[in-house]
């Protein structure tokens, strides 16, 4: 239990630097309540430790808002209304303490699955890779992405850029932006010619559970975020984005074995690749490296993503860091185009 209440204060720092006090203070008091050897004590024995890569708090985070948003407690329903109130937490804690104790059987079915936000501001720190991708080919681009989950930004193109001194505009209603530590990004989106995405447990967001469940796991005091989720739904469902369910390593073998000889092959992803067994993970850079060594100048392969920092060094990695990272065949030539945290609350240039 020790594991999971330090895991409980560490994910509580987390959430205040990330915006989210509301979340910070419900890890405080999972770990308060598990101190006592209260309800959370016994919900949290239910996951399978570690807790922190497994994200035991905010399975428990998660499970709360998504049984206020689906109304399975009128009692937490109504004191989330109060989120963005500080003063108001120790009724929302009561109302949550209660739920939790009367509803363990399906609290415990929600805890088992691995939180999936589907962060669509982590586009905007992909944004300066595909825009270097488009000038330096000049060609239409197909995209792979690995450990879509929803498949929300398979759609970022068509996403709006907005900062104070620049915008990049799509054609939809999502709008992204952060606090920009960089020089303007210049260059327009490729155009996407085809999309393709897998995922171990993909969400399907044809079913309205599915799509509270997704919103769930967004911070219950963070609207802007939860309204940019909305829209970025309702642009996928439009779309008709799917996700297909496969092991990331055998579906990139088979999509890159049938690339086309046409056109610039992006396999991106955005904090996915620490998930994965490092044998898993291994191979995945392995098949990456191989077909890059097979691009031609007709039809060039880009590898972009946004991982922590000690996925690519164990020299004295930034702790809580993120590198987006941008890697071009022919040539193999490596960039690391700039550093963020897990939300993208902001994007530093390298």
């Amino acid at each position: 239990m020790h594991d999971f209440i330090t895991h409980c204060r560490e994910q509580a720092g987390w959430c205040r630097e990330l915006g989210s006090p509301f979340t910070a203070a419900l890890c405080e008091a999972f770990a308060a309540n598990a101190e006592v050897g209260g309800v959370v004590a016994d919900l949290a024995t239910s996951v399978e430790p570690p807790h922190r890569k497994r994200a035991t708090a905010l399975r428990l985070a998660g499970a709360l808002h998504y049984a206020a948003l689906t109304g399975q407690s009128v009692e937490l329903s109504e004191a989330y209304t109060k989120v963005g109130e500080s003063a108001a937490f120790p009724e929302i804690w009561a109302a949550a303490l209660g739920y939790l104790s009367s509803n363990t059987s399906a609290v415990e079915a929600f805890i088992q699955s691995d939180p999936q936000t589907n962060e669509t501001r982590r586009s905007i720190a992909l944004l300066p890779g595909f825009l270097q991708i488009g000038k330096r080919f000049g060609a239409p681009i197909h995209l792979l992405e690995l450990g879509a989950s929803a498949g929300l930004n398979q759609n970022l193109d068509q996403f709006s850029y907005v900062d104070p001194n620049w915008w990049i505009g799509g054609d939809s209603g999502v709008e992204v932006s952060t606090d920009w530590r960089a020089p303007p990004p210049e260059g327009a989106f490729p155009d996407v010619l085809s999309r393709a995405a897998c995922d171990l447990n993909p969400i399907d967001l044809s079913t309205q559970d599915a799509r509270w469940r997704l919103k769930a796991y967004t911070w219950a005091d963070q609207p802007e975020r939860l309204a940019r989720s909305d829209a970025a739904i309702e642009l996928a469902l439009e779309a008709g984005t799917r996700v297909e369910k496969a092991d990331a390593a055998d579906w990139l073998e088979r999509k890159l074995a049938t690339r086309t000889d046409s056109g610039t092959t992006v396999v991106f992803h955005s904090v996915f690749l620490h998930y994965p067994p490092s044998a898993v993970r291994e191979r995945i850079m392995g098949l990456i490296s191989e077909a890059g060594e097979k691009a031609t100048d007709e039809a060039p392969l880009a590898w972009l993503c946004m991982e922590p920092d000690s996925v690519f060094t164990e020299d004295n990695p930034k702790l809580g860091v993120f590198r987006v990272r941008l890697q071009t065949w022919p040539g193999g030539n490596v960039r690391t185009l700039g550093y963020t945290d897990g939300h993208v609350t902001y994007f530093e240039g390298a």
